[in-house]
Parts: structure tokens; sequence; C-alpha cells
């Protein structure tokens, strides 16, 4: 799986001309006392510049530090090391690790294969495969790249060799990774219940409708799209394959189970299942399927200390940016703009869903999170709006922000796993953005699709 979970893709958004005359206009507002101003303006230039995302945040609340005087640069070291110093937290390395395991541990392949059996006999059948293994896989890894880039490399080779469009093929994968993050576990969910001071087991069990109502518009889409292009069925419906295909993915199946229904039950706490789910993983990987040999188990371990390091860099760096936005009371200032539509729950909630899509195009999904939960939340819940609700609904949006451009985390990678353009990839995903989007706002405008499971099980 290619590492670039957290990391900007590392080109530059805009020409050189208009960078160097965004960099110029920076340190006119620095010269001129525009101290916030300039925060935003460098932050912004250098997300434009193509500079990972994590040093864009630090880098430029250093900066507005030094230039504003207001408080001693050790402050910011203070801040980072606060900002990941939360318990919860641990829950992602071992959700990192367990979705690297069942990706390097050939757990992918079985989940795949059963999933072709379930539903290859629609039209348009390795689409709705594609769906419903991104909705299995979702239970293990929480993350949308890892669902892109471990289930991406066998889906849309599969996709290809049976005909298929190769933008569809990548534009379904790429819509479909997003429901990773909302079906738990999720690593998105983990960064917004420490920020929010939320519950993570209710984050989790309040994503478990929302995901599947994604998988459903995206396989409506599928068939649709199947119909008017005269995609044909990929298999016969056999009951002997299927019955085959479940024992070979039995054991893998039990994943999402053991770590939903333990943190429902109230087994295990969120990082508890986490680590419960790495130790299940080693356990398929290297006694049952005996596919992790020693050499690949120390690369998975490389890759997901690399990842968890990129990961706690930017909430340290996004803690900083959040930690100046409140005490230059930010907040206040935001609840004032909304102060026309305080009284109205259903305008507020549409005007916060533009400003997360519109972030979401051009930040990462944890630096979102971690600076516009401090800034956002308290006018959510002014407006009535609970906690959990708009976790989701925050998360939702900032999934559909990873398919936009001009960041499109997932569509770079999928661009590396196809070898396909990435402006070829986005074209195949446009098409997938209007159920996704249909499926934000009904999460957003009927709350008991996320509430009603956190409401019956913990309240």
């Amino acid at each position: 799986m290619p590492n670039t979970m957290t990391l900007s893709p590392g080109r530059m958004i805009v020409p050189p001309v208009v960078a160097a005359l965004a960099v110029l206009f920076c340190v006119f507002l620095a010269f001129q006392g525009h101290y916030m101003s300039f925060l935003f303006a460098s932050l912004f230039t250098m997300l434009v510049m193509g500079v990972p995302i994590a040093i864009c945040l630090a880098g430029s609340c250093l900066i507005y530090v030094y230039l504003s005087g207001q408080v001693p640069d050790i402050v910011v070291a203070h801040r980072m090391i606060n900002g990941v110093d939360s318990f919860p937290l641990l829950a992602i390395p071992f959700f990192i690790l367990a979705g690297n395991l069942m990706n390097n541990g050939g757990i992918t392949t079985r989940i795949f294969d059963f999933a072709l059996a379930l539903m290859g006999w629609m039209r348009g059948g390795l689409g709705h495969v594609n769906v419903g293994a991104s909705i299995v896989f979702s239970g293990m890894s929480g993350a949308a790249v890892a669902d892109a880039g471990g289930l991406g490399t066998i889906e849309i080779k599969a996709m290809r060799d049976a005909g298929y469009d190769q933008e569809f093929a990548v534009g379904i994968t790429a819509a479909s990774s997003t429901i990773g993050p909302i079906i738990p576990p999720s690593l998105p969910m983990v960064i917004y219940g420490v920020m929010a001071g939320a519950s993570v087991g209710q984050l989790f069990v309040a994503g478990l409708v929302p995901g599947l109502l994604m998988g459903v518009v995206l396989m409506i889409m599928i068939a649709i799209l199947a119909r008017r292009r005269g995609y044909k069925r990929d298999a016969e419906f056999s009951l002997k394959t299927l019955r085959v295909t479940f024992a070979r993915a039995f054991l893998s199946l039990m994943t999402p189970i053991i770590i939903v229904g333990g943190i429902i039950t109230g087994m295990f706490t969120p990082t508890e299942a986490a680590i419960a789910a790495v130790v299940y993983a080693l356990f398929l990987g290297t006694v049952v399927y005996r596919t992790l040999t020693w050499r690949r188990l120390m690369q998975v371990s490389m890759e997901t200390i690399e990842t968890t390091a990129i990961i706690l860099l930017i909430v340290a760096g996004a803690s900083i940016f959040a930690w100046i936005l409140t005490s230059n009371q930010v907040t206040q200032h935001v609840m004032t703009l909304f102060g026309p539509f305080a009284d109205n729950p259903w305008m507020v909630l549409l005007l916060i869903n533009l400003v997360l899509i519109l972030v979401g195009c051009f930040m990462e999904t944890i630096a979102a999170i971690t600076i516009l939960v401090p800034v956002l939340l308290p006018v959510a819940v002014n407006a009535g709006v609970d906690p959990v609700h708009f976790g989701v609904i925050m998360v939702l949006n900032l999934m559909i922000g990873l398919l936009t451009p001009p960041v499109g985390m997932v569509i770079y990678v999928l661009s590396r796993v196809s070898n396909i353009p990435f402006e070829r990839c986005m074209r195949g995903t446009l098409p997938f953005l209007v159920p996704l989007v249909l499926a934000l706002l009904m999460v957003t405008f009927i709350p008991a699709l996320s509430m009603w499971l956190p409401e019956l099980i913990y309240r």
C-alpha cells in the first residue's frame, strides 16, 4: 500500500508566478502587522505550493508567534506536546497496523472473492463487489487511503480485465473507499472525539448506519451507469461458490464483528478494540493463513511507524493552529457571522457543510478536524446539534473532500496504483460525487440516521 495517507501530494497546485505573488502578499501582511491575516495567507500559500501539511501548519504558526510576540516561542513546543498527549490517540497506530496486516496478509483477496460470489451476478457486478468489499474492509482499517491502496489494487485490475472503462473502475474505487472512515473503526472519528470531548464509542456506533447508506446510494448509481453503458453480469450466482468463498473468508469477516461488536457490547474501549484487531490480524496472518513472513512483518511495522508519526505530527501542528484561533477569539467571530441564522439549525448546518466541503478541497482530514472543531462545534451546539451527530457530518464532508481537486488524496493514490493520469481519475470520480452528496444531505438533515443507534445503546 502506498504510504501517502496523510502527506500532501507534494506538487505545486498553482503556477509558480501565482505562488510567488502569494508569498509577496504574505510578506506585505507581516510588515503591515495584520498577523491573523498573515497566518491564514501563509498557510494557504504553503498548501498551494505543495508543502506537506504538517510543515504548513507548524511553520505558519511559528512565524506568527515570532512576529506577533504575543507568547514565547517555547509555547509552540508545549502546545505540540499537549496536542498529542491523549489516551484515545493510542488507538491510531493500532488501527493502522491492523489495516496494514490485513492488506499484507492476503485477507483483502479473500474478502474480494467472497464479495464477487455474493454480488457478481448483478449487472455491473464488479462495481457492486467493489462497494461490498469496501464496506467489509472499512470495519477493519478505518482509513480511506488504506482501503484505496489495499483493495484498490485488486479491484481496478479485476475490472480492467473484465472490460470496464478504466475511469469507471477508478471512480467507484475512490468513492467506495470513503466509506472506510464512516463505518467503525474510524481514525478521523478518534481525532474528532479527542478534540470535541465526545465519546469515541458513540461516534463509532453513530457512523454505522450512514456508512451503510453510502454503500446503498453508490450501488444505485452503479446500477444506473451499468444499464446506461451496457455492462454485463460478471459471474453466475452459485451457492457452491458462495459457500466455498464464505468458508475461506469466514475468519477474515469476523474481524469487523469482533471490533464493532466488542465496542457496542462494552467488552472493550475503542483503544482496546484496536489492540484486539492487531492481535487477531497477526493470528490470521501468521498462524491460520501463514502469509505473513518475518520480513513482511518488519516492513508492515515500519510503514505503520512512519504513517503514525506523520499523523501525530499533523495533529501536533494543527493543535498549535487551533490554539491560536481560540486564543484570538476566532470562534466568537465565527458565531457572530452565523448570528442571523442562529435560530435556524438547518441553515447553520447547510452553511457548515459548505465550509467543510471547501476546506476538504485543500486540507488533509486530520488537520481539518483538529483546526475546525474548536471553531465550528460551538456554532453547531448553539444551534441545537448533538456533538456526535456533528462528528459524523464533519467526517463525511471531509471524506468527500478526499475526492475533490486540487488535492484529492484518494484520487492521487489511485492514480499511482492504476497508472492513470490524475485528470482522468478525477473525471471517472465525478459521477459518484452525486450519491455521496445525497447521502451527506440525508445524514445532515435526518439526525436519526446517525443518532438512533447511539441513543439505543448508550442512552
